[in-house]
């Protein structure tokens, strides 16, 4: 991983998870560095692994980076102790992927700099300045401009600036999706019952303006599958997909039912 650019003040948070870079290991000890941070800790050996362990270098090396948990911060002393083996896989993944998504949104003010061009670190800067008491980190920002660019300029960021840091954005973070899933079951008697099927499926089709895609399982069975940029909107499309399709089925005698599938 790269060295970040960015830095929380203050100490962390009895439990919060952080990332470290080891900086010396000793027989009992290994001192890190907090990389969010910029601030020095300790991990004491019984906090490195369950179980006894031989040799802590078997553990950790200088220039490692591991992800601990914060036990003990004395602000006063300016002490921070940490665990490495309290930290679970799914925590560790978590964390990495925090930082990764802010590595991505470092490597965007670096290239929007070089577009506009300014230093990394004075646009950095600029904008990080304009973030405090409104935003975590840089990536949550970005991340609520991809979606609507005009967040940008009510944040105040240069106007000179925002067509840059704009293109940049769209091309290193994709908006989120969100997905949902239901079940269709369709039963008729009638002469033309495929093609009262078909025609239903498309009513549900017309009602999500081709949003919702639908798959034959079998057995009279069909899956409905939404993709949005959130679950209200989501919900919104399987409704009406739904309701389209089981109206038509009800006004031609076959019989439907809706269901939601868990993801």
């Amino acid at each position: 991983m790269t060295k970040m650019l960015f830095k929380k003040q203050g100490f962390p948070e009895e439990g919060e998870l952080v990332l470290c870079t080891v900086t010396s290991v000793q027989y009992h000890s290994v001192f890190v560095e907090l990389d969010e941070y910029g601030k020095g800790g300790l991990i004491h050996i019984s906090e490195i692994s369950p179980g006894r362990i031989r040799n802590i270098r078997d553990f950790v090396k200088e220039g490692k980076k591991v992800v601990c948990k914060a036990l003990r911060i004395s602000q006063e002393k300016g002490h921070i102790d940490l665990s490495l083996r309290r930290v679970n896989e799914s925590e560790k993944r978590r964390k990495i992927d925090d930082i990764k998504k802010e590595q991505n949104a470092e490597k965007i003010v670096e290239i929007a700099a070089g577009k506009i061009g300014v230093k990394t670190e004075e646009l950095y800067a600029d904008i990080s300045g304009k973030l405090k008491g409104r935003y975590l980190s840089f990536h949550e920002f970005f991340e609520e401009a991809s979606k609507d660019t005009s967040i940008l300029e009510g944040m105040g960021i240069n106007k000179k600036h925002i067509e840059a840091i704009e293109e940049t954005i769209r091309q290193r973070i994709k908006p989120a999706e969100v997905e949902i899933k239901g079940r269709l079951k369709i039963t008729t008697f009638a002469p033309n019952g495929i093609g009262l099927i078909k025609e239903s499926l498309k009513n549900a089709q017309d009602s999500s303006k081709g949003r919702i895609n639908i798959n034959y399982l079998g057995s009279g069975i069909y899956r409905l599958m939404v993709k949005a940029d959130d679950y209200k909107e989501a919900e919104k499309l399987m409704k009406n997909a739904a309701e389209a399709a089981m109206g038509f089925m009800a006004r031609h005698a076959g019989e439907i039912e809706f269901s939601r599938e868990t993801q």
